[in-house]
């Protein structure tokens, strides 16, 4: 195990970066600045022990600053999208960002993503804490909100990340990582050679303008079901009308409790090429799984490399979008005093040729 920091850049504001090397005894890797409470890169070796960086990113702060996308950034108070920008908690109405039409996109354009982030080493437990304040009125949203995102890195080749928070007043507590992953390597192409399994029997299927109905549908029989592996790129452009409406796979999928709300194997996606391998483990309710269907080739990441349309993909554990305007939806509202504690892992490994 290995950790060092070094300066990651300034803001437009003048507030420096930092960012942090993680290594663990296989030859793994991970970066994370706290701008953002950000995931820059995790470099992962194949069978051969060839190494690649599968996470899609940049190569300092200010692209960060400048490109947006939200890559590999913590999400925060609310991931995902909220109807028309609007919440109700204790019979008032609070009124978001609207940053996505009249919607609310991820907290708007000054959410977690945005904020230089506290920052503490703890380096025999190979893990980066970050902290944040956010303050009565932030986002729109009630109460003082105080969050802490922790990055550990394991001799199992695992990213552990684990959330928690705490609020003075009712709140939306809604924490995610938008990290884009693509196995054969960030500058490999797309992932649509990719295959996925996904423990999810059904999804919240979404309007023209990617706000959930309110309807929860079965897979079956549909090009989202994933319950069998199978590769991505077979129905990302079928004639399905929620594919349509998303242009690919942009789409909260309910994953299956088993009866356990406990930290659970949700999902797996292989790159047939490298035979990498990714597995989930969580304890959310539900995954946003997202193909990089609006990435530009205008964004220039790490090495200089222009990304394209589904060159990585997202797999963003997470209460429902939308939830608080959904009575038949898991409730993303943190009860004042109470400790919001959530835990996702992503494990990395190979399969033999």
């Amino acid at each position: 195990m290995g950790m060092m920091t070094s300066l990651f850049g300034k803001t437009g504001d003048g507030q420096e970066a930092k960012i942090v090397t993680i290594m663990n005894k296989n030859g793994m890797g991970i970066e994370v600045t706290n701008y953002g409470a950000t995931l820059v890169s995790a470099t992962v070796p194949d069978e051969k022990g060839h190494i690649e960086d599968v996470i899609l990113g940049y190569e300092d702060v200010t692209d960060y600053v400048a490109n947006g996308g939200f890559f590999g950034a913590v999400i925060g108070r609310n991931g995902n999208r909220i109807g028309k920008a609007k919440v109700t908690i204790n019979g008032v109405e609070y009124q978001m960002e609207q940053n996505e039409n009249e919607n609310s996109l991820h907290s708007g354009t000054r959410g977690f993503d945005k904020a230089i982030w506290d920052m503490e080493l703890l380096e025999d437990e190979a893990t980066v804490k970050f902290t944040h304040h956010s303050p009565d009125g932030d986002e729109g949203l009630p109460g003082n909100f105080d969050v802490s995102v922790s990055y550990t890195l394991t001799d199992e080749n695992e990213i552990k990340i684990h959330y928690t928070g705490v609020s003075d007043a009712d709140t939306i507590a809604n924490m995610t990582n938008h990290s884009y992953f693509n196995l054969a390597g960030h500058d490999k192409g797309t992932i649509l050679d990719h295959t996925l399994w996904m423990d999810a029997d059904a999804f919240t299927v979404i309007d023209a303008e990617s706000i959930p109905t309110g309807e929860l549908r079965n897979v079956e029989g549909t090009p989202m079901d994933f319950r069998k592996t199978r590769r991505i790129g077979d129905d990302i452009d079928d004639t399905y009308e929620q594919i349509q409406l998303a242009h690919g796979y942009d789409h909260n999928f309910v994953l299956n409790q088993n009866g356990e709300e406990k930290l659970r194997r949700i999902a797996k996606v292989t790159d047939p090429a490298s035979k990498r391998t990714m597995e989930v483990y969580t304890d959310c309710a539900g995954v946003q799984f997202y193909t990089g269907n609006f990435i530009e080739k205008t964004q220039i990441g790490k090495g200089g490399i222009p990304y394209q349309k589904r060159s990585g993909l997202c797999l963003e554990t997470q209460f429902f979008p939308d939830a608080p305007n959904h009575e038949n939806f898991p409730s993303s509202i943190l009860k004042a005093g109470e400790v919001y504690d959530t835990t996702t892992v992503y494990k990395f490994g190979f399969e033999c040729k």
